[in-house]
């Protein structure tokens, strides 16, 4: 029993021996895509009956989605880590000029002027800024490593670049997705050696810019307070959240069957995008919601993982990289499973890998994509220093 244990542990924890690509992350990953294709076909029946007549509508263009995703993995998959190290400024700019066009000409959904239609998918620049800041951060984070942790204006720099897209985030508006760029900027900074005053100011002027955000727009006011109290307001400003909680509690252990939720045939709005956690805890239950949440939690160790190991292995823009995925993955699914069970005020962020919406399936699969190609140049390279000393 101790044997099989240990051998399970093992299998979790040093991936893939003698395998050139991490199994785990790729089967990982397409289960969680698979999740993701069941749930949102089931949350959006009744949507897409409403909106184009067709009960199909949304899965068809999550399959087109994901199909594109696997395709533009595998593109991802031949560029060299160095390619992304040299060219990371560059995407950092179309990054910013998409932040800006998507104010001029950007799609108007639900007051927030967030998308760029293009036919089959409506680009979400958000989520591009998000993988342009980080491999960004990973370059600074080289380039500069001295200064970041000698010197205030060092760690200023980076900031004010990640002040600037907040800026135009903020302008949509888009305030989660602001949160997630500050908290893996954070993160990436502490893990690069910042000194603690620098790490302690910044914080508090995060949480002090957090709140004067809150407080200064009447609308994210409503939410924390709904938030703190929904059952104040159940057909009002608490009506999303209350009907969310009653999804899982309809749930109980094994759910009411995969198909069987009541929540999603227009009670719970945003179904099978910000709230398909509330779904699937509706129908696959408390078992449902703790397999997706390991999951993604396995996900996010992974993540941080592969960057903990080429870092120790003198692999210094891989591993801020990879970390930084790390941080942006498990934060993102933190604020999105607390909107869905009433920990956290509602930020409109997706579940990874499994909600509704093409732009964040393609960046977080190339992020994942990202992820194998630095374990693979690893492993590589070990393996080619290996040859040379048994030759």
């Amino acid at each position: 029993m101790r044997g099989s244990l240990r051998l399970n542990m093992d299998w979790l924890i040093r991936p893939s021996p003698g395998f050139i690509f991490d199994r785990q992350l790729v089967m990982l990953s397409l289960t969680l895509m698979a999740i993701g294709l069941v749930m949102v076909s089931s949350a959006s029946i009744s949507e897409g009956i409403n909106i184009k007549n067709d009960p199909f509508f949304f899965v068809k263009r999550h399959a087109i989605a994901l199909i594109i995703c696997l395709v533009l993995s595998i593109v991802v998959l031949q560029v060299p880590m160095a390619r992304w190290q040299s060219f990371n400024s560059v995407f950092l700019l179309i990054s910013i000029l998409l932040l800006v066009l998507v104010l001029v000409v950007g799609r108007e959904i639900n007051g927030s002027q967030r998308w760029l239609p293009l036919g089959l998918l409506n680009l979400q620049p958000a989520e591009v800024a998000k993988l342009a800041l980080f491999t960004f951060l990973a370059g600074y984070l080289v380039r500069r490593q001295d200064e970041v942790r000698g010197k205030w204006r060092g760690f200023l720099k980076p900031l004010a670049v990640m002040g600037i897209m907040s800026i135009l985030l903020l302008m949509q508006p888009d305030l989660g997705s602001v949160v997630v760029l500050f908290i893996a900027t954070l993160g990436m900074l502490f893990l690069a050696g910042a000194r603690m005053s620098q790490f302690l100011s910044l914080v508090g002027l995060g949480i002090g810019l957090l709140l004067f955000l809150i407080w200064n727009a009447p609308y994210r006011v409503r939410r924390v307070t709904s938030f703190l109290n929904p059952w104040e307001d159940p057909f009002g400003s608490g009506y999303q959240l209350t009907q969310s909680l009653m999804a899982f509690g309809r749930g109980g252990w094994f759910g009411e069957g995969l198909g069987n939720s009541i929540q999603k045939l227009e009670y719970l709005p945003e179904a099978h995008t910000d709230f398909v956690f509330a779904i699937l805890g509706e129908e696959l239950g408390y078992t449902g919601v703790l397999l997706v949440l390991l999951l993604q939690a396995w996900l996010a160790f992974k993540a941080l993982h592969i960057g903990q190991k080429v870092l120790l292995g003198g692999r210094q823009y891989e591993g801020y990289l990879a970390m930084g995925i790390g941080i942006w993955f498990s934060f993102q699914t933190v604020v999105n499973v607390g909107a869905a069970s009433g920990m956290l005020p509602t930020k409109g962020l997706t579940l990874p890998l499994v909600s509704y919406g093409g732009s964040s399936l393609l960046v977080i699969s190339t992020a994942v994509a990202i992820l194998l190609r630095i374990d693979f140049e690893w492993r590589r390279d070990n393996m080619q220093a290996r040859q040379r000393e048994a030759g």
